[in-house]
């Protein structure tokens, strides 16, 4: 029987174009559920596409505190985040949530 030999996928060789990107980014925002360390590693996996050095750089960080905070591990606080989202040149949008907000529930 012959034998098959798989490779590690890696998101970040497939995303190669800044519309690419995005898309990912915002399908893990879909996805996440609240979860900030699942957003951080999306944002990682994104930053290691661009070139984590130049990534760090650009955000005024170290390469290895980038590392750390988008390993997924833990939540990095929101100001890495939007340096890292800028760097990266992508940005947040907002939308009205199709449902109730927990604001409206609690009422």
């Amino acid at each position: 029987m012959r034998r098959t030999t798989t490779t590690r996928y890696d998101v970040a060789e497939h995303l190669r174009t800044p519309e690419e990107m995005a898309a990912y980014l915002e399908a893990c925002l879909e996805e996440a559920n609240g979860d900030a360390a699942f957003i951080a590693k999306a944002l990682g996996d994104i930053a290691r596409a661009k070139g984590m050095s130049q990534v760090a750089r650009v955000a005024g960080l170290s390469r290895e505190s980038l590392y750390k905070a988008l390993s997924g591990e833990r939540s990095p606080s929101f100001d890495t985040i939007l340096k890292v989202m800028d760097a990266l040149g992508l940005k947040f949008h907002t939308a009205v949530h199709s449902g109730r907000s927990a604001a409206e529930q609690s009422s």
